[in-house]
């Protein structure tokens, strides 16, 4: 049976892992499944959840529950509470219920990877989704009048840009940019009749461009743009700076997040966090 507990418009649910599988050299895709997952609610795209990985050490991730979880979580001891992490669901099915979730991997860098390398059918953990599909879970949120749409991201913000292709609406313009550390990584990002230019940007391929320059040096549409970008933070700074001071986008039409930082652990960066955002910000 699955304990679900109620913190409105978001509960929290005791998973498992189904099965995982490998989806590149660098990402691994880990599916979670519950009976009483029929009652999340994904709003597509973007949509992030909490993830509540144990410590090594745990059979199970130690997680305060009620309205007040999150002061309560803070004030435990860090080697007790549960790693909490944001995530993104990649896909969701009704019938089992289950979800999947795309993990970029970087060795022992952090808990997480180290977590999702390692997971097994059956390991136990809890996340905290949305149980509305309008839910403050989602950013990339277009505004009205968008003529055409721009992404660009590392391979961390895959699982985001794969979900927004496949949710948006026939004859809608994206052009598209992804830096990833392999060609193996490399994937299909089906869409529902967009019209989707994708450019992927490889790392270990001598002379290829970052995200930033090839961006920087694109010919982009005409019209009113939307942006949404996503990855290492100053990366993502830098792509923002560009798309507002030298291409002219207006500060309202670029949504932007920065996944990680470059020489800043998941530790630092989630302190930052939590000092700066509310518990269902990313």
């Amino acid at each position: 049976m699955t304990t679900a507990v109620t913190t409105a418009p978001y509960r929290f649910f005791d998973v498992r892992v189904v099965r995982t599988e490998r989806v590149g050299t660098s990402m691994v895709r880990i599916t979670f499944g519950a009976p009483g997952l029929v009652d999340l609610a994904s709003g597509g795209r973007d949509q992030r959840f909490k993830l509540f990985l144990p410590h090594p050490y745990q059979a199970s991730p130690v997680v305060p529950t009620g309205d007040d979880w999150f002061a309560r979580w803070r004030a435990m001891d860090p080697t007790v509470r549960a790693v909490m992490r944001s995530y993104t669901v990649r896909e969701q099915r009704h019938d089992p219920g289950e979800f999947d979730v795309d993990f970029a991997l970087h060795g022992e860098a952090g808990p997480a990877s180290r977590w999702a390398t390692r997971a097994l059918s059956g390991d136990r953990v809890t996340v905290l989704a949305p149980v509305v599909e309008d839910n403050g879970g989602v950013d990339f949120r277009p505004p009205a009048g968008t003529g055409w749409v721009l992404l660009a991201g590392d391979e961390t913000a895959l699982p985001a840009v794969a979900g927004i292709l496949s949710w948006l609406p026939a004859g809608t313009r994206a052009r598209v940019w992804v830096e990833v550390a392999h060609a193996a990584d490399i994937r299909d990002l089906p869409t529902e009749a967009a019209d989707v230019m994708v450019t992927w940007l490889v790392r270990e391929v001598a002379g290829c461009p970052s995200v930033l320059d090839a961006v920087r040096a694109a010919h982009l549409p005409t019209g009113t743009p939307y942006a949404w970008i996503a990855g290492e933070a100053g990366t993502v700074r830098a792509l923002r700076r560009h798309l507002v001071g030298e291409r002219g986008f207006g500060r309202d039409r670029v949504t932007f997040t920065g996944y990680w930082r470059r020489g800043s652990s998941e530790e630092d960066l989630l302190t930052e966090a939590l000092t700066e955002r509310t518990p269902g910000d990313r």
